[in-house]
Formats: C-alpha cells, structure tokens, sequence
C-alpha cells in the first residue's frame, strides 16, 4: 500500500511495434474518414532484407468519406512514410470495392516494411 509519501510509480510505456506505427501512418494518409477493417501480416526476408509484407483493408463510408479514399488510393504509391527503424520498400493499392448506394469504398493496400539497419 502506498502512504502519502511515497510517489505513484510512473506508468508503464507499452512499446509500438513497426506493424501498429505502420498502422498509424496509414491511418494519418487515409485521413479521418478512414476505418482500419483488417491488418494482416506475413513475414518476409531475401539474402539480404527482412522485414514484413502487410495487407490492410481500409473502409470509407459516406460520400465525402469515398472522396477521401479516392484520394488516399492515388497517394500511397508515392507517399513517403516516415517509421522509426523501417524502410517502406513498395506500397500498392491491390483491390478497390467502390459502391454507390449506399456510398462507400473498400480499399486493400499491401506494404512490404523492411528493417532499417
């Protein structure tokens, strides 16, 4: 039990891994009318590299919300992600479910994350 003298020990950091700052970036691109439905990941390695090959399915509902996917699909080839100690080596979009009543886009991007030594 602690007595009023005794300092509250400070809280516990939970350490991000690269998969939930890759979320996180992906979400920030998407912007807010972007919903995370599905992250997957597979790892991945060659003789030199090793890293992860991420799937994501990301959910825009609402007429502004497809406006936002539209744009979010256009920018993820270029975008150029800043995650601490990883290398974004590809970003594609590779499936896009566009429906009109109601509106709403389905967007599926794969992203290969290498470590950076």
């Amino acid at each position: 039990m602690l007595n009023s003298e005794t300092p509250a020990p400070p809280p516990l950091r939970t350490r991000r891994g690269a998969g939930e700052r890759l979320r996180e970036a992906v979400l920030r691109l998407a912007g807010p009318h972007g919903v995370l439905a599905r992250h997957s990941h597979k790892n991945w390695a060659s003789i030199t590299f090793a890293g992860a090959r991420h799937r994501l399915e990301l959910v825009f509902d609402g007429a502004d919300a497809v406006e936002a996917g539209d744009l979010f699909v256009a920018a993820l080839a270029d975008h150029e992600f800043t995650i601490l100690s990883q290398l974004v080596a590809e970003a594609a979009v590779v499936a896009v479910d566009h429906r009109l009543h109601p509106a709403r886009l389905q967007v599926t991007c794969e992203i290969l994350l290498l470590e950076d030594a």
